[in-house]
């Protein structure tokens, strides 16, 4: 075998341990992580996240705390 059949098969052997990797279920030990999980590799589709931005635009600025309007800050 030369070298060059060599490097393209660790190469394949290579390709073949991150496709199984890839393919492994994930185990996660509450929802919450689950959902972590889901949202770190689910993209916002462009048309949602402007409907987001917009609603979030249009909410009311919280009313400041009470101890700043007791002391005028």
């Amino acid at each position: 075998m030369n070298r060059q059949s060599q490097f393209h098969s660790r190469e394949q052997q290579r390709e073949g341990e991150s496709l199984r990797e890839q393919t492994q279920p994930i185990e996660f030990a509450t929802a919450e992580q689950m959902l972590r999980h889901d949202a770190l590799h689910t993209p916002v589709p462009p048309s949602i996240a402007d409907r987001l931005q917009e609603s979030v635009e249009r909410l009311p600025a919280p009313a400041r705390p009470w101890w700043r309007r007791l002391f005028g800050l």
